[in-house]
């Protein structure tokens, strides 16, 4: 099955929409992944993430990973920059994209 790019552009240009305003300019990201294999080559999709710049965190869950970006600006344009590369990169190794959030700071 071809993965959507269209629909995932017009996800992220709503949350903007609905934020209304309320996201920081600038901000760590978190780009959202879980596994459909189970066999998926987690430390390859992990190094293919850090030769793109992104800090990748593998979660207790045991199906999803954390690609994290920034501090970058958040804008509908550079965050969908971003989402897209890393969608790019999660889809051939078998990861799906599932959204994008900002990181509590702590």
């Amino acid at each position: 099955m071809k993965h959507d790019f269209e629909e995932q552009r017009r996800e992220t240009w709503q949350t903007f929409a609905e934020a209304g305003g309320s996201l920081p300019g600038t901000a760590v990201v978190d780009f959202i992944f879980f596994v459909e294999e189970t066999d998926a080559d987690w430390d390859a999709f992990a190094a293919a993430l850090r030769k793109a710049g992104f800090r990748p965190e593998r979660q207790d869950d045991g199906e999803t990973l954390i690609a994290r970006c920034g501090p970058m600006p958040v804008t509908p344009e550079d965050v969908w920059a971003r989402e897209r590369e890393a969608t790019e990169i999660a889809l051939r190794f078998e990861f799906y994209p599932d959204g994008w959030d900002l990181p509590l700071a702590g």
